[in-house]
Parts: C-alpha cells; structure tokens; sequence
C-alpha cells in the first residue's frame, strides 16, 4: 500500500462521528486499566466508611465513591460499544460498626483522608494522560470531565484536611532578612 493510500484510508476512518471511529490500544488500555483501578478504590473506599469516625470525611469518602461509580458507568458503556472485554470487579464491602473494629487495626480519619488525597491527585495525572494520547474527540471530552470533577472533589478533600488539621505541609521555604 503506498503512502498516500494509507493516508487515504487512516483519514476515512478518523473523519466524521467520532464514535465510529475504533479506539487505539492506548485509548483500551486507559480506560480499562482506569475501570480496574476505579473498581480497587470503591473497595477500599467501602472498608474506609467502616472506618471512619468523622461525619464530614464519611461523606466526602461516599461522594467519592459515587464519582467512580458513575465513571465506571461511562467507562463500562465505552468498552461494551468498542467490543472490549471488561475487568473484574471486587464484591460489595459488608458494613461494619466502628466499634467492632479493634483500635489497633483501624485506620484513622487522617490516614483515611490522605489516602483518598492520594488516589485523587493520581487520577488527575491519569486522566491528563488520557486526554492527552486520545485521538477520539469523545474520550478525550470524557476525560476532560473526569479531570474536572476530580479537581473539584480534590479541593474539597483539601479544605477538609486543612480544617481539621489533618495537612501535614512539606518543609516551608523561610527566606531569611538580610
């Protein structure tokens, strides 16, 4: 096949709908590896409500399942449509009493609070990659919504650890009077 042939036939395929264009393995292996993830994190989420004690983090931890429940949702619905298998999930995590649960074996609300932190800044990198390598305009807007409702949830989860004293702060840069 000469040059110009190929590109004849690359340009059909990425012309018009972009939903009728096929995804490349990047844009698979994303959204797949993003769904396996998002399914660890509810797991591990639904442990952490058995965990928590404040009320406020409990609530953030449920919205933050609801948020990858809802990507799944998206996700699942792209791979189905592309004739991609989907990954296995984790069963439901049982609700626990905090009071059953020894002190030594808990973890605690700043642990907690990190933790999801943690998973939410990852997200926002994950998310920027799948923007960035997306040649489909739709995954790259789906990404782009992601990144969005990430960057909001992740400034709550830092008003929250501010206020309850939970941010450990890397050393401070003091510049010192001459």
């Amino acid at each position: 096949m000469n040059i110009n042939k190929a590109r004849s036939v690359i340009m059909g395929i990425l012309n018009g709908n972009p939903k009728d264009e096929p995804m490349h393995y990047g844009e698979i292996y994303g959204a797949w590896t993003n769904l396996l993830t998002n399914h660890g994190m509810i797991a591990g989420y639904q442990v952490y409500i058995n965990h928590t004690g404040d009320s406020d983090l409990k609530k953030l931890v449920e919205e933050a399942i609801e948020g990858l429940k809802n990507e799944n949702t998206q996700i699942e619905n792209l791979l189905k449509v592309n004739g991609i298998g989907l990954p296995p999930a984790p069963p439901e995590r049982p609700v626990a009493k905090l009071e059953d649960i020894p002190p030594g074996a808990r973890f605690l609300d700043p642990e907690i609070s990190a933790s999801v932190s943690k998973d939410v800044a990852a997200g926002l990198v994950a998310c920027s990659t799948m923007m960035g390598q997306s040649i489909r305009e739709d995954i790259a807007v789906m990404y782009g919504q992601f990144h969005l409702a990430k960057a909001q949830f992740g400034a709550k989860m830092l008003k929250l650890n501010k206020e309850k004293g939970w941010i450990i702060p890397p050393p401070l840069q003091v510049k010192s009077i001459e």
